[in-house]
């Protein structure tokens, strides 16, 4: 609304200066810019009008970017036909993982068929964005005319910011607990797979030396402290014996994104910590996030590389707002469970519940003050990058 009443008050300022000039200064010279400033604004609504049907708008950035670097997002602007363009507005924009600063751009298109600029923008939180153009616009006189392009508006581009991963210590307490649970049941288990074998063969697990390339759930971490070499298994190991790792990015649709996405990066930090330290250490496990379709999968991480790639894939992931992470095919119970959540408060038994035993279960949560519906143990990544149970 200010903006129209500022067009209409330019223009009422040019029509007072046309009048004094007119008639008490120059009549001749006065008449001249009269029918100039009649004139003009026609001839710039046709070109203005023109456009509309007759540019097209791209750009193109990297997939991912570092928290605490820049995004160059490069944008071309194509005219059809060779005939002047007037003034065309861009008007580029950014998600809240990015600081906010995007100006519009506005250019004119003469011989030039194609023109291209460039804008960067500040990574400053880790996790998911989105880069668009939500309009273009044809301007005309004095920019008191503008008219949106008829032609179709480029999609907007998914961008992952990489936060930094906190390097958490072996002797963290959550991760402890973790071991500990895998480790006796490994051992339960070793026990139960004994009696499979005939009295020709050596009681519990076949083995042999670690080889590059086996699977790290397939090392038997006590044999191998007693022999000093890391001996495999030669039998599968049972995915019971696996932690899971449940990442719940959780955004309520009547929290605005600006306040939730720090909150999501937290998380994922967090998780992310644990689970390389989890395969680092040898113990394998079963990561469940959402997918880019809104699906939730079950990925079993028993190479050290592997975390790079699924950060990468849940940081290409839009967080949908009022959803969360579906552990209906998880299947059997597990030995351990730690679900990594940004609201564990009212609905969040809708994840929990479809767990068949809360034995060994334990939630991850943002900080000290976050709100926890169950009876579980809550933890938080505190600033030393320490897990502390609430």
């Amino acid at each position: 609304m200010a903006k129209h009443i500022k067009s209409i008050v330019s223009v009422i300022a040019v029509a007072f200066l046309v009048y004094i000039f007119t008639f008490y200064i120059d009549g001749e010279m006065g008449v001249i810019l009269l029918a100039f400033v009649v004139f003009a604004p026609l001839v710039s609504l046709f070109f203005a009008l023109y456009a509309r049907k007759r540019v097209r708008v791209t750009f193109n950035c990297d997939a991912y970017v570092q928290k605490g670097s820049y995004l160059e997002v490069e944008v071309t602007v194509r005219k059809n036909g060779g005939f002047p363009l007037a003034i065309l507005e861009i008007c580029p924009y950014a998600s809240d993982v990015f600081g906010q600063r995007v100006k519009k751009r506005k250019l004119t298109m003469f011989n030039e068929e194609k023109r291209t600029f460039t804008f960067s923008l500040d990574a400053l939180i880790g996790g998911n964005g989105e880069v668009g153009i939500y309009a273009v616009y044809s301007c005309g006189f004095l920019g008191f005319m503008r008219f949106p392009v008829k032609t179709k508006l480029p999609e907007p581009a998914s961008v992952g910011v990489i936060p930094q991963i906190p390097d958490i210590k072996s002797s963290s307490q959550l991760f402890r607990s973790i071991a500990n649970v895998v480790h006796t049941s490994d051992e339960e288990e070793e026990n139960d797979t004994s009696m499979l074998f005939s009295s020709n063969t050596s009681p519990g697990y076949e083995h042999r030396e670690y080889e590059h390339g086996d699977p790290l759930k397939r090392i038997n971490w006590k044999l191998s402290s007693k022999k000093s070499k890391l001996m495999v298994r030669l039998d599968e190991a049972v995915a019971s014996v696996q932690p899971v790792i449940v990442l719940d990015l959780f955004r309520r649709s009547s929290v605005p994104a600006e306040n939730a996405v720090r909150g999501e990066e937290q998380l994922i930090r967090s998780v992310f910590g644990l689970l390389f330290l989890l395969v680092k250490q040898g113990i394998a496990c079963n990561f469940v996030y959402r997918n880019s379709s809104g699906d939730s999968v079950v990925e079993s991480v028993d190479n050290p590389d592997y975390p790079n790639q699924l950060l990468l894939k849940v940081l290409s992931t839009r967080v949908v707002t009022d959803k969360r992470v579906d552990l209906s095919g998880l299947g059997a119970s597990v030995c351990a469970c730690v679900i990594a959540t940004t609201d564990a408060g009212a609905g969040f038994s809708a994840v929990t519940d479809q767990i068949e035993s809360n034995e060994n279960v334990s939630i991850i949560g943002l900080s000290v003050a976050s709100a926890n519906s169950t009876s579980l143990p809550l933890w938080y990544l505190d600033e030393e990058n320490n897990f502390k149970l609430v």
